[in-house]
């Protein structure tokens, strides 16, 4: 399929108008265009299903081609409004007929319904909201009895109380919404419950947890903030939408304001979280930025993070050779995905790729790119609602996060760390690792006790204490009832961790602090099984040239590009390299530095300074010294740092119970 001829705004010289990436809207356009054509190759021959190749999904085939349709149809939507309706390629034509097909019931090709079964509904809601945006060019044009299908097809969703609690209310919300403007069945009832769970989801600065969890991931921006905006534009939306409008968008603006400092300058987004397959749906809450008009981030800084993400993955391989996304984050790695992803699933991508429904005289398209946070200079910011500190630096573009508040779990739940979520470190360089071992005995960015026989305790239901950024210093505090822990038989994997029998190993309270490239990080044992011996693990590293560095036992490089190390700072330490196979989608093997830091003995601090930086960073390699006093209910560590400044942080850590509910006072936690 060749490009269509889109609109030239001013500035289309790429070095004029895109002097970060170089990616202009003709490169977005020549891009979608690709992955359309390629579609169409795997459709069937009524166009209602397109099953990509590779291995069926957890729902089976049905489901995987009727994915493919509704999410490639983002896509033909988003490009199609953009311009305007026109079409030299025939986009509404074709996904046309494949809504007439799909709504057949005779049709050997026809759509699995939302009655038959639930995965429907989530697709659904990607038909229903492309049917709205380009309703001159498709559906005012689809014959009446096709028309009359579509609305009978979407109408379960009425009524239907079985939508997890999570941002699956926007499915829902998004058909009855269209059903609305299409003179089918709705209910305000059910429009309005769903708004009221949304806005319980709420949390500070603008974010959004997905779930009554500590669910902080991706989502909160390529579908917590995306729907609400996408919405709002809807033909039947205007009565709902307008009292909330502003903020809405108020709290788009807020969250932003957090998410373009977790750009790296690679384009590379956050490697944390569920869902990671749909790699540059990564891209859709600046779009959305661009698309409410948010006042704090200008139109270039909002494209060149957009731009910078999807040329990440562009150079990296994804699409491939045929045009195709795969189950992988660059190439293809099918344990990234969720049980029940198919082939078809990586097409949510599309969501990224929202910017092409805005013309080519939008501002967005014609505005000069910005500099992304972590290219202007090294950032540091707490970030509250999730519980991060994030550090970015512009030696080397990395942007790192140290997590103590996300967990995709509850405080005082014990259930399995989930690697996606319960880590202490996540970073636009590395990948948490995701082998089976390491989901039942957690391995690299932990604070873990180890049992005498082996088995390497869990955080998950921690207590978030501070995030906060003291002078340079950011300042991270937890406490978690560390817990190892038996799984259960059969294992849902669907991004939590792990369910199972839970048995007491200690509490911990863990300080985190973070300046640059390099964490202190100190560790108290509060309460521990006899027996226990106490590890620190740091940033894997994964690919074919990792090694480990020659000239210290707990350090390990990648390529002469990336080095991860870990030293004793406070007590005695012995260094150990983790090493595994086949645990991480940006190569194999992995190696992750540690120390083992002896005996675990309540009321005794210890501490180790981990690093993780680009070769190229002078200061990267450098020695942090610490030193810990304890006075009372006040704690206060003083580092002195590579690049020589000292600093003193004071910590007025509460003891275990005595304010807050009980670490472990929920979940399934037994004795041994």
């Amino acid at each position: 399929m060749a490009n269509v001829e889109t609109r030239p705004g001013p500035h289309e010289d790429v070095e004029d108008r895109s002097p970060r990436t170089g990616w202009t809207r003709s490169d977005w356009a020549r891009l979608a265009d690709g992955m359309l054509a390629a579609a169409r190759r795997y459709a069937s021959p009524g166009h209602a299903r397109i099953t990509f190749p590779g291995v069926e999904g957890g729902y089976g085939r049905a489901v995987d081609g009727l994915e493919g349709f509704a999410r490639t149809f983002l896509l033909a939507g988003f490009r199609l409004a953009g311009e305007g309706g026109a079409d030299p390629h025939g986009i509404a034509e074709w996904y046309a007929r494949g809504i007439a097909t799909g709504t057949d019931p005779q049709a050997a090709d026809r759509w699995v319904r939302l009655d038959e079964h639930p995965q429907a509904k989530v697709e659904a809601a990607s038909i229903a909201l492309v049917l709205d945006l380009t309703r001159p060019w498709i559906w005012d044009r689809l014959d009446e009895p096709v028309r009359a299908r579509v609305v009978d097809y979407l109408s379960p969703v009425v009524g239907d109380q079985t939508y997890p609690r999570n941002n699956w209310l926007w499915f829902r919300l998004v058909v009855q919404t269209f059903l609305s403007s299409a003179g089918g069945p709705f209910s305000p009832q059910d429009m309005a419950d769903d708004l009221a769970l949304h806005d319980s989801f709420t949390r500070p600065d603008g974010w959004s947890a997905d779930g009554d969890d500590r669910a902080f991931d991706h989502y909160v921006g390529w579908a917590l903030h995306l729907y609400p905006t996408l919405w709002a534009r809807m033909s039947g939306a205007q009565q709902l939408a307008a009292p909330r409008a502003d903020r809405d968008t108020a709290a788009l603006d807020r969250y932003l304001r957090d998410a373009i400092a977790l750009v790296g300058a690679d384009g590379s987004p956050l490697v944390q979280g569920r869902s990671l397959i749909y790699r540059f749906a990564a891209a859709a809450p600046f779009w959305v930025g661009a698309m409410a008009e948010v006042p704090s981030l200008a139109p270039g800084l909002l494209r060149r993070a957009a731009s910078g993400i999807v040329s990440h993955f562009v150079t990296h391989g994804a699409p491939d050779d045929r045009g195709v996304l795969t189950m992988g984050w660059h190439g293809p790695w099918r344990a990234l995905a969720q049980s029940y992803s198919g082939p078809s699933s990586p097409y949510w991508a599309s969501k990224g790729m929202l910017g092409l429904a805005l013309p080519a005289d939008h501002p967005v398209w014609t505005a000069v790119e910005e500099p992304l946070p972590v290219e202007r200079g090294d950032v540091l910011r707490a970030v509250r609602a999730p519980g991060w500190l994030v550090a970015g630096t512009r030696a080397d573009g990395i942007v790192r996060i140290v997590n103590h508040g996300t967990d995709h779990a509850q405080e005082g739940s014990a259930g399995g760390d989930s690697p996606l979520y319960a880590r202490i470190g996540y970073s636009t360089a590395t990948s948490p690792l995701l082998d089976e071992a390491s989901w039942q005995q957690p391995s690299d960015q932990g604070v873990h006790l180890l049992a005498m026989d082996g088995r390497v305790s869990h955080r998950s239901g921690m207590r978030l204490l501070e995030t906060r950024v003291d002078g340079e210093v950011g300042v991270g505090a937890s406490r978690s009832a560390a817990h190892w822990l038996d799984p259960d038989p059969d294992q849902p994997r669907h991004g939590s961790g792990l369910p199972g029998r839970a048995v007491p190993a200690g509490i911990l309270t863990l300080v985190s602090l973070v300046r640059g490239a390099h964490e202190v990080r100190a560790v108290r044992v509060e309460e521990a099984r006899p027996g226990c011996t106490l590890r620190v693990t740091g940033w894997p590293l994964s690919g074919a040239d990792v090694r480990r560095e020659p000239d210290a036992r707990a350090a390990v490089v990648l390529d002469d590009r990336l080095l991860s190390r870990v030293r004793p700072l406070v007590g005695a330490a012995e260094p150990v390299v983790l090493h595994r196979t086949d645990a991480s989608p940006l190569g194999t093997p992995s190696l992750v530095p540690g120390l083992l830091l002896g005996p675990a003995v309540p009321g005794r601090w210890t501490a180790a300074h981990l690093t993780l930086t680009g070769r190229a960073d002078a200061t990267g390699a450098g020695d942090c010294t610490a030193t810990i006093h304890d006075a009372g209910p006040v704690t206060t560590v003083d580092v002195t740092w590579p690049d020589g400044l000292v600093t003193s942080t004071r910590l007025s850590l509460t003891p275990p119970g005595e304010t807050g509910p009980a670490l472990g006072g929920s979940g399934p936690v037994v004795g041994p």
